[in-house]
């Protein structure tokens, strides 16, 4: 979220029978996290080597995962109703992060956790359709003892919080099918809470590739007191300049995807099409997954991303692979990741205070601010077609091409409204804005945003390369696919009609989007922003 502006299961194996491990547990301390000295200092001031692992009792897995680690497999196998979380119980209940975002199936990866239980037990459940179940178990573990890890430290400079805890466990993920995971931890006095984790693709070719947005979910994490927005007394001009992946999530551990990318995956996991799995950070570093990738999808709330990672989708489209953004406020915020050990664990947005960045003087590019300010100005519309406008709204969508191909089988008509689903942030065409070519806007929704009027705008493009790209333009589309179920806890009004129009677009758009560069099956857009905003053309 930008501030207001108005406009601006395998079975057990040779390999994974040490696959849950942890550290040998010391005088038992009182409830909540221990006191620490603060450190005060720059990089590497909070990184704690992992400390050697003991076994503990056997891995249990229920059910045997598939052979290949596609996902394509996972859609009619059973699921289990038994993943979400009932009791969250107090912040100290139970808390954990992993070393690594995202792993490649077979690779270990570290969990670290903090309990005032005894003892809990860790779950991997598998996001996907599994006969409307919505996730399968694919893994568990034994009983693990617990322990109350020291209190974060805060880096003064920047307001970083880092836990700097030691490992507790190591999860071995050898047939682990791709996919997006839940890991659930269950302390012994019955609290739980989520640690999100990508078991990533390495090849996409032929495929629709799912991207996670794991930069966006640390930017608003306020584990330890501080998020890229506020500091512990909420306010803006104590946030963090940069925020570390080694600390929790806050809330059920996993928010941020529950809310805008769990419904979407769920979703193109039913529709059984060819599906690759990675994070916004992996593109950034590595672009392999989208080369060949039929389509790429950016999920609902998708909004700091680094240059790298967008010249590699904008190679992508540029190569043929459409691309969805799937939400508002995409693109919207330039960062930095730095290095360290491992390397990219640390997102850098200094934000309103970019002339503070140590990039500011001789890296333009690299400063962290919004990609539409300078000193390297690149409004994100060149790539997303839509320009992000402001924050808050509520407002209906409203249809304003219900011929164009994105609406099939929808039967909405011209000037039909679907209550609530645009906001709480939005984007609209803005024909001063850059955009790649003539654009054709599909819902054009009259709002009220911070008093003054606009309008939150869908919009379809496509490039000579062949690659169609369309953008939903409001932030509350995933959670659309949610209204009126038990899922929909923020749905903010929407009713069981929207969530039919929602699912039927967002099924159109997928579906034509893995059959290849959609130019050469579905028809161009026909251009009308002229027609649209006459005048501010």
């Amino acid at each position: 979220m930008a501030a207001p502006t108005g406009r601006t299961g395998g079975d057990v194996g040779p390999d994974q029978r040490n696959s849950a491990r942890q550290d040998p547990i010391g005088p038992e301390r009182p409830a909540g996290l221990r006191r620490r000295t603060f450190l005060e200092g720059c990089a590497g001031a909070g990184l704690v080597s992992a400390s050697a692992c003991t076994a503990s009792s056997p891995t249990r897995t229920p059910h045997r995962a598939a052979a290949s680690g596609r996902p394509e497999s996972e859609r009619e196998r059973p699921g289990t109703a038994d993943w979400r979380i009932r009791s969250r119980g107090p912040g100290t209940a139970v808390v954990g992060y992993t070393d690594r975002v995202s792993v490649t199936p077979g690779e270990e990866v570290g969990l670290h956790v903090s309990t005032t239980s005894p003892s809990f037990r860790v779950s991997a459940f598998r996001v996907g359709w599994y006969g409307g179940a919505g996730a399968r178990l694919v893994w568990s573990s034994g009983r693990i003892r617990g322990r109350v890890q020291d209190e974060p430290r805060v880096l003064s400079g920047t307001r970083t919080v880092h836990a700097g805890w030691p490992r507790t466990t190591v999860l071995g993920t050898a047939g682990w099918p791709e996919g997006a995971y839940l890991l659930r931890l269950d302390a012994e006095d019955g609290h739980q809470r989520y640690v999100p984790l990508v078991v990533r693709s390495t090849r996409g070719a032929g495929r629709t590739v799912l991207m996670h947005a794991p930069a966006t979910w640390q930017a608003y994490n306020r584990w330890g007191g501080h998020s890229l927005y506020a500091g512990p007394s909420g306010g803006y001009a104590t946030r963090s300049l940069a925020v570390s992946f080694d600390r929790p999530y806050d809330s059920n551990g996993a928010e941020k995807f529950m809310v805008y990318e769990r419904a979407a995956v769920v979703l193109a996991e039913r529709l059984g099409i060819p599906l690759a799995y990675t994070t916004g950070m992996d593109v950034h570093r590595d672009p392999g997954v989208l080369h060949g990738a039929r389509a790429v999808i950016s999920l609902g709330h998708d909004e700091y991303w680094t240059p790298e990672q967008r010249r590699h989708i904008t190679a992508a489209r540029d190569a043929g692979t459409n691309v969805a953004f799937l939400g508002a406020n995409t693109c919207f915020r330039r960062i930095r990741l730095e290095q360290g050990t491992p390397p990219g664990r640390t997102v850098v947005c200094y934000k309103s205070s970019f002339r503070s960045d140590p990039c500011y003087a001789d890296q333009p590019a690299l400063v962290t601010t919004d990609f539409r300010q300078s000193p390297a100005p690149d409004p994100e519309s060149s790539l997303t077609g839509v320009l992000y406008e402001g924050y808050p709204t509520d407002a209906p969508y409203v249809v304003h091409t219900p011929d164009h191909w994105v609406y099939e089988g929808t039967g909405a008509h011209r000037g039909e409204g679907f209550a609530h689903l645009v906001g709480v942030e939005y984007d609209r065409v803005t024909p001063s804005a850059p955009t790649p070519g003539p654009l054709e806007i599909t819902a054009h929704s009259p709002l009220v945003c911070n008093g003054r009027r606009s309008h939150g705008d869908s919009a379809y493009y496509t490039v000579p390369g062949g690659a169609g790209v369309f953008a939903t333009g409001t932030m509350r589309w995933v959670e659309g696919l949610m209204a009126g179920t038990r899922d929909g806890g923020r749905d903010h009004g929407m009713d069981a009609r929207t969530r039919t129009f929602v699912t039927r677009t967002t099924e159109n758009v997928l579906r034509a989007f893995a059959e290849g560069p959609c130019a050469r099956h579905r028809p161009s857009p026909r251009p009308n922003v002229r027609e649209v905003y006459r005048s501010e053309a």
